[in-house]
């Protein structure tokens, strides 16, 4: 397994852009690409070469699961984790992304200081089911 460097974060929201940019590059260490649409992150996915993607689940223009599947239809993302940031009721989000390999799903609002961990912790389970 590759170790998880770069995240793209796909969010439409500027608050919790600038929120999780702090958090996951000040805080996590992480090297981040923003989008703030999934059309925006079509164009620029592939050549960042994300270890992960972190989508927010309700977007304008292309939801957080359609953002998925489009991302994956790209040859070089076909088998990048995601992880869903959602301020929707979790038993709806878990019906939708059920049989879309999704690592988790993180509520909004999150806790910014929690929030590298929260993301390494669903990548060590990843790592320890795939061996």
């Amino acid at each position: 397994m590759t170790g998880l460097n770069r995240i793209l974060h796909v969010e439409d929201d500027e608050d919790i852009l600038m929120i999780a940019k702090l958090a996951l590059a000040d805080l996590g260490g992480f090297e981040v690409m923003q989008c703030a649409s999934g059309p925006e992150a079509l164009r620029e996915a592939e050549r960042f070469a994300p270890d992960l993607l972190l989508l927010d689940f309700m977007m304008p223009e292309m939801n957080g699961v359609q953002t998925l599947q489009a991302l994956r239809a790209l040859p070089s993302l076909t088998d990048i984790p995601a992880i869903f940031m959602t301020a929707k009721a979790m038993e709806l989000v878990d019906a939708e992304l059920e049989g879309l390999g999704v690592l988790g799903r993180i509520s909004k609002p999150f806790d910014p200081v929690s929030l590298p961990g929260e993301i390494r912790r669903y990548w060590a389970q990843r790592d320890a089911v795939a061996r």
